[in-house]
């Protein structure tokens, strides 16, 4: 059932323990936490949607997409509040007067006491004897829906929701398949650290009778070329070109990316480094489940000469290309002068430039790409990069946003799914959140490689923000259906669209 919707001079016969506030323009994950954190503070939660709010600088133009009822009725189908208020503009302590509130909540945004309508909202809250909370909600980095929901339902819901983002921005199967279509013949480059994933295959045993320790059986060991090689690999599988510039030791793993890079027919730059093995992690697994992962790599920089050959490289590649994506695992290769001249080399060539960062068990800053096209941290690279635990999503999004001065950005999210932030002509923020469609992923290593590679093929085709990222979307739902890192063709992703698309 649906949450009752009023208006303002309707809502003096409710019973409000806890008010929230907010536009709600584009309900994402964030505006989910938040209203979470507030209904577990009180009985009744009533959520109060600013109204019509108009900009200047747009000539009096509304600064939101949708209607207050718009908002009001999407708001009303994740079924959070009792019920929701429907302001004028933002007539929040007229709001407070009329509901007496026992508890407001409102997001870390509002905390810094600059905003008139916030002061005043605060001296109505204490005639009427309640208090605030600032809180943006409560971050988890992993899902608990499949304690409560079946993997089924789960899946239908989250397809509803990518359908409903799809038509928010007017994206058919029809208009995403021929968005595909652009990417033929483009021409990118990767720049990364290459790494080497083995599966391991297992048979639980038993336990240890000499220690408290697991004891598995290898069955069967497989291979897969990761890091910016899968990168690579993904885009040329999705009909563009790719070039691979990257570093691997003097070693029989380094022998097995050149032939399987051979395999796949992509131009590579593999600089072979004696001083270090190629990266390799080996991953241990009983049935789909992983028991632990052990790496053999050196994450040292790059000597001056390596270095030299890997900027030779990407120069040399720079002149047939439409965008350079940079793949940091921080292992050494994207050394501070790498990405100097990558910058350099990017301008000069009038080139996109599309940085990933990922540091799960390394240190490392996605604030050190500047000026990029896009950018792809998750949530928690973001936090680690500004030093900020407490910020909500949309709030943090906009500092890394100003931080980096990049373009556009995709905030992940795991389970669920990222946030795509573009500019309008007015460089103005829109976003639109896309759902995980997977909801019970066999391996959610890659994900986020497969993203990245239809973002920058995408956008290196000039194809718009919104499209593109719903065809990733799609592309990280096939990526975390395989175990191990497999690239994912153009066929295999057009039918997916059309199998979610087109019932």
């Amino acid at each position: 059932m649906s949450t009752p919707i009023y208006q303002l001079k309707e809502a003096a016969c409710l019973t409000t323990s806890v008010l929230a506030y907010g536009h709600f323009n584009t309900i994402h994950p964030g505006h989910i936490r938040y209203l979470r954190h507030a209904k577990s503070l009180g009985k009744k939660l009533t959520v109060a949607i600013i109204g019509e709010s108009f900009s200047k600088k747009n000539a009096g133009q509304s600064e939101f997409i949708f209607k207050p009822k718009e908002r009001a009725e999407a708001l009303s189908l994740i079924d959070i509040a009792d019920a929701i208020v429907l302001l004028n503009e933002e007539e929040l302590p007229e709001a407070i007067k009329t509901l007496k509130p026992k508890l407001l909540v409102l997001g870390k945004e509002f905390e810094n006491g600059e905003s008139d309508i916030i002061n005043n909202s605060i001296k109505e809250l204490k005639k009427v004897g309640g208090s605030i909370q600032f809180h943006a909600g409560d971050i988890h980095y992993a899902s608990s829906d499949l304690l409560s929901r079946s993997e089924q339902e789960l899946t239908e819901q989250r397809k509803a929701e990518f359908k409903k983002a799809c038509q928010r921005h007017g994206l058919t199967a029809e208009k995403l398949i021929k968005s595909m279509q652009a990417w033929k013949n483009k021409n990118l480059i990767v720049v990364g650290d290459t790494i080497v994933d083995q599966y391991a295959a297992c048979e639980a045993v038993g336990m240890s009778a000499e220690a408290p320790v697991v004891v598995v059986r290898e069955l069967e060991t497989k291979n897969f070329i990761g890091g910016a090689s899968v990168v690579a690999s993904h885009i040329q599988a999705l009909g563009a070109n790719c070039s691979l510039i990257s570093v691997v030791g003097k070693d029989n793993t380094a022998n097995l990316v050149e032939n399987e890079l051979k395999n796949r027919k992509i131009k590579n730059y593999l600089i072979k480094d004696p001083s270090r093995p190629t990266t390799f992690k080996k991953r241990y697994i009983v049935e789909n489940q992983k028991l632990f992962r052990v790496s053999r790599l050196e994450d040292h920089s790059l000597d001056s000469d390596i270095e030299k050959q890997v900027i030779e490289n990407i120069k040399k590649a720079a002149l047939n290309a439409q965008g350079i994506i940079v793949s940091d695992f921080v292992y050494g290769v994207i050394t501070e002068k790498i990405l100097d001249c990558v910058q350099e080399i990017a301008k000069d060539n009038n080139l996109m430039l599309f940085g990933d960062l990922q540091c799960s068990s390394q240190v490392g800053s996605v604030t050190k790409f500047k000026n990029f096209s896009l950018l792809c941290p998750n949530e928690r690279e973001a936090r680690v990069a500004l030093q900020d635990k407490d910020s909500g999503l949309e709030l943090l999004s906009k500092m890394l946003l100003e931080n980096s001065k990049s373009e556009r950005l995709i905030m992940k999210l795991g389970a669920e799914g990222f946030i795509a932030y573009d500019r309008t002509t007015n460089q103005e923020l829109i976003r639109q959140a896309f759902p995980a469609l997977s909801a019970n992923p066999l391996d959610v290593a890659g994900a986020g490689d497969s993203l990245l590679a239809v973002m920058a093929t995408g956008l290196s085709s000039n194809e718009p923000m919104m499209a593109t990222a719903a065809l990733g979307c799609c592309m990280a739902a096939l990526a975390v259906n395989t175990m191990g890192n497999t690239p994912i063709n153009a066929n295999l992703l057009s039918n997916y669209i059309q199998e979610i698309l087109i019932q």
